[in-house]
């Protein structure tokens, strides 16, 4: 095991899991922070070193933030010609908590709602059980960890790329699909990354990975994997569909994220009295296929934290009569694979300034509007369902990053909220 004490630390990006980072090491060893943007704080000051000074110290280990392209930051010539030394905060949550049973979720879409999924299990099970992880909450945050408590973490392609020693006891890979390229360069990279939370597992590892992933069972097949692997289906059987009482789950992408949870509560034996319990109460995660209104006339889904055509297309498989809101700033090699049968269902409405992309991706597929703002695509819906007879399913899925209008795709969901409320969208369609 490495030995974390004593050393000399660089932390590069001071954000949740820079901050994180410095509470934990700074006890026992020497710490520096580098942020790019860093602001006056007189409470780190004694902490903060200049870049100038970066090349005249002999720093043992180098944390970079997941956020941070090697490739492209402002010391990209330092950082690479020390790779050796870079770890990740996921490398020294390992170490510090070796003997802890580790669940690593992974792959393009689902990786948080599924995270939770599981995490709620457990906690209905009377498991001492902790999210952490790409979900937000810094892994090196926990307190209070006993042998026995169980982490469920969130780990993004960013996370894994840059850790070195993180061992993960059981790994989920839910689905790959093209995302982050402008980050990795090639969907190769991008697998490359990820993928290395099952190329690093030990034999008493297990992995559950999706069914019939081409793109996948390729990479497999050219790595040595000592772990166990199980594959999910994604198929569900009919009369346990029929059980689940919860709207959250009418849509295929979360009926996949709920069979690799069950999946997993099995290794536990959990009792179905606990599963049943933790489905029927499950309320997901804001912006994340969230359903903020749902009756007989209407239902609105904000799902703002789509930022690919990939993270949207099931959820457009799985209703009729749909007026989907997308747009943002485009992806690098996003593709939209979605079959002809289901373009009849739609209506889109185009926002933000990549709109030329969306609009060439899918004119004479699907009917599509140019409205450029969100405000205005739902004043369009509004118009357009006037003498509708069918249910309305308003769906904001924007298939496209969030930061030409928006600082996250947080900040982009709460605006969305607020606009409906702003142009009273429920009342004006209920009232047709």
């Amino acid at each position: 095991m490495l030995n974390f004490i004593n050393k000399k630390f660089l932390i590069y990006g001071y954000g949740m899991s820079g901050k994180s980072c410095l509470n934990y090491l700074k006890k026992k060893n020497s710490v520096k922070i580098f942020d790019d943007n860093l602001k006056k704080n007189f409470q780190i000051k004694k902490y903060v070193i200049k870049k100038k000074n970066l090349i005249k110290t002999n720093f043992d280990y180098i944390i970079l933030s997941p956020g941070i392209d090697i490739n492209k930051c402002s010391i990209k010539k330092y950082l690479n010609k020390n790779k050796k030394k870079v770890v990740s905060d996921l490398d020294l949550f390992s170490l510090i908590y070796n003997d802890n049973l580790k669940i690593t979720i992974t792959g393009t879409n689902g990786k948080s709602t599924t995270a939770k999924l599981i995490y709620e299990i457990l906690k209905y099970a009377k498991k001492d059980v902790r999210l952490v992880g790409n979900i937000g909450k810094p892994v090196l945050n926990e307190r209070k960890v006993k042998p026995k408590t169980i982490f469920v973490i969130e780990a993004s392609s960013y996370q894994i790329e840059y850790s070195k020693y993180y061992v993960t006891d059981i790994a989920l890979f839910l689905n790959i699909s093209p995302d982050h390229l402008e980050r990795h360069g090639t969907f190769s990279k991008y697998i490359s990354a990820k993928i290395k939370l099952i190329t690093k597992q030990n034999s008493n590892g297990i992995a559950f990975i999706c069914k019939d992933n081409k793109f996948l069972d390729k990479y497999l097949r050219k790595k040595k994997v000592k772990c166990k692997i199980i594959t999910v289906s994604p198929n569900f059987n009919n009369n346990l569909k029929l059980n689940i009482k919860n709207n959250y789950f009418n849509n295929s992408n979360n009926l996949t994220n709920l069979k690799f949870a069950l999946e997993v509560s099995k290794l536990f034996n959990i009792k179905y009295l606990y599963i049943k319990k933790a489905i029927r109460n499950f309320k997901g995660l804001n912006f994340r296929q969230q359903i903020l209104f749902n009756n007989k006339k209407l239902q609105i889904i904000n799902d703002s934290k789509s930022t690919s055509f990939s993270s949207s297309i099931n959820l457009l498989k799985s209703f009729k009569n749909i007026y989907w809101i997308l747009g943002g700033l485009k992806k690098k090699g996003d593709k939209f694979n979605m079959c002809q049968k289901y373009f009849k269902n739609i209506n889109a409405y185009i926002i933000g300034n990549d709109f030329n992309f969306f609009k060439k991706k899918l004119e004479n597929k699907i009917n599509l509007k140019l409205c450029y703002s969100l405000k205005n695509a739902l004043n369009q819906i509004v118009l357009d369902v006037k003498n509708q007879k069918f249910k309305v399913n308003i769906i904001f899925s924007p298939s496209a990053a969030s930061f030409d209008q928006f600082k996250s795709f947080e900040d982009r969901g709460k605006y969305f909220n607020s606009i409906i409320k702003k142009i009273n969208l429920i009342n004006r369609i209920n009232a047709k």
